[in-house]
């Protein structure tokens, strides 16, 4: 659920402070490519 204003009104890759909200994937619309959440997920099984 979207819950900041600026991120309700443009998204918040159009937002000024995208590059250092810490919570742009909590109360915003931001997510992450699926492609890299795929990579990462491969990552961390080859570690353990």
């Amino acid at each position: 659920m979207t819950l900041c204003p600026v991120a309700l009104a443009v998204g918040c890759s159009k937002c000024a402070a995208f590059k250092m909200c810490p919570l742009k994937g909590v109360i915003g619309d931001f997510k992450p490519k699926s492609g890299a959440q795929a990579d990462q997920s491969a990552d961390s099984k080859r570690a353990e």
